[in-house]
């Protein structure tokens, strides 16, 4: 393990006046000043615990470019760029303006499905051309398709065509000038994105010696990211900037946009917790395949030198894509309440007539970010005081649930008055279960993987529910399922798990 302290070999952390011999966790440094004239600055230096060796480090001095171009991304200036190429031949002929316009469209909607909008390490155009192409002819097909449908002549069709081929002759040289642009932005070190690297193997210390030497790239080298696998004993591997479990604390300390895992021999479960958490979402996540010599067959390659990278999909649930999630639990909360209101009015009458008043229960539930909301519910029983309902586990075998309120559970339609937990912004559609707080703390500590599903809001149904993970079940094989759909989120996966809990609720699949 690496600590930070002086020469003679005590840690910051190390003995206090009466003797405790406890090791202080390393805390991060705060940045420090750029020096002055020819001063030169501060070092640490870096103690292996157990052994004598140690290195000089310097410490990080944040980049005044970079953190004026953070909100830079790569698609500012292609996008526009491709839109103008594809939209010029309107000024020629305002007759076809409405298939070029969709033209247009269609193929910047196929460059972002395709990533040609997304950053890269290595830029060139020629690696590139077919994939612009090909989405291109694709995205004129389409449009030609519905042109030929409703204009039956050939004049107008080949005038159409015409016009779509000074869109291809235009594209290239268009797309050029963007890639151009960028790279000299980078040369110059105008744009320019601050990275750290995870690990500290040949691997790491090569891609650091890459960033620095090669500002086309557009990283700024803030630092190494220890693991327990990685000697820190070499200036080549230096500047330490911190430990693995201080991820997220090192990310806002370096402002760092880009995160690059290498060379790393560390569990899973400890790298998994350090990238996903809260702090890190906005972060691009990089990795060095571990079979470097054999190539992927999924996504546009790219390299760093010849260092193969692979950008990691990150769960994200901000900006658009949340916009986009609440938007259709915002429709699908009041078109259901509207539709289900004869229901939920048969719900309530049975509710009442089983157990009298009282026929919404509420509780308390951990929701996103652990933040606590009042969850509603028909009330299926009575529980005997407020602790029990916090911390009974599962009682759908309690001989207290009457005969409606067994069915009730069996359908989930128990669960219903939590379409107004959606509209509140409570709750989302489809998500992880929300849990009593009582349990939360419990999990969190026995299962490491379940704390990380509040990374997004909870949900009224959820992966882990349509796959048959209710009631009593295993909280861990929850907790990947739950973790799983966060990173593979998309609307159309909200769908087929909405429609797989209408089967199940048809089927009776409740607990």
């Amino acid at each position: 393990m690496v600590q930070t302290g002086s020469t003679t070999g005590r840690t910051s952390g190390g003995p206090d006046k009466q003797g405790d011999d406890r090791v202080a966790k390393p805390a991060v440094p705060a940045p420090r000043p750029a020096p002055e004239g020819n001063a030169e600055p501060p070092t640490e230096r870096i103690l292996i615990e157990g052994t004598s060796k140690s290195t000089v480090v310097l410490p990080y001095i944040p980049s005044a470019s970079a953190a004026k171009t953070r909100p830079l991304r790569a698609w500012m200036l292609a996008l526009p760029v491709d839109l103008a190429a594809l939209l010029a031949p309107i000024a020629w002929s305002q007759q076809y303006w409405k298939a070029t316009v969709a033209v247009a469209l269609l193929t910047v909607g196929a460059f972002a499905v395709g990533g040609l909008y997304r950053a890269r390490r290595h830029m060139s155009v020629l690696d590139e051309l077919p994939s612009i192409y090909f989405r291109f002819l694709a995205a004129t097909a389409a449009v030609a398709i519905v042109v030929a449908a409703r204009h039956e002549s050939f004049n107008y069709i080949d005038g159409f065509l015409r016009l779509a081929a000074v869109s291809a002759v235009l594209l290239l040289p268009a797309r050029a000038f963007s890639r151009i642009a960028v790279l000299m932005a980078r040369r110059r070190r105008w744009v320019e994105h601050s990275a750290i690297i995870v690990g500290g193997g040949p691997i790491a210390i090569e891609l650091a010696r890459l960033l620095r030497r090669y500002p086309q790239y557009g990283l700024r080298f803030a630092g190494f990211v220890d693991v327990p696998s990685t000697a820190h004993i070499g200036r080549e591997s230096s500047p330490l900037v911190g430990h693995i479990e201080q991820l997220q604390q090192l990310v806002r300390y370096t402002e760092c946009d880009v995160v690059i895992i290498a060379d790393i021999d560390c569990p899973e479960d400890r790298l998994l917790r350090a990238v996903r958490a809260p702090g890190m979402e906005n972060t691009d996540l990089w990795m060095v395949p571990r079979l470097r010599e054999f190539p992927g067959t999924v996504g546009s390659p790219d390299h760093i030198g010849a260092i193969p990278v692979v950008p990691l999909r990150r769960a994200n649930l901000s900006g658009p894509k949340w916009a986009v999630k609440r938007t259709s639990d915002v429709i699908f909360a009041s078109v259901a309440l509207f539709l289900l209101s004869p229901i939920l009015l048969v719900c309530a009458v049975g509710t009442f007539f089983e157990g009298g008043k009282g026929i919404i229960f509420r509780q308390q539930r951990i929701g996103r970010y652990g933040e606590p909301f009042s969850l509603m519910k028909f009330r299926s029983m009575r529980p005997v005081d407020d602790t029990e309902s916090q911390t009974n586990w599962n009682i759908g075998h309690d001989p207290r649930v009457g005969p409606f309120g067994k069915f009730m559970r069996r359908t989930s339609l128990d669960e219903l008055p939590q379409l107004w937990n959606i509209l509140r912004g409570d709750m989302t559609v489809v998500g992880p279960r929300p849990e009593r707080p009582y349990f939360v703390d419990r999990f969190s500590v026995d299962y490491p993987e379940y704390a990380m599903r509040h990374r997004v809001p909870v949900g009224l149904t959820g992966l882990a529910q349509v796959s048959g993970l209710r009631g009593d079940t295993p909280i861990s094989d929850r907790a990947r399922f739950d973790n799983y759909y966060i990173e593979n989120w998309s609307l159309w996966l909200d769908v087929k798990v909405v429609l797989r809990t209408v089967s199940e609720v048809f089927r009776g699949g409740g607990r």
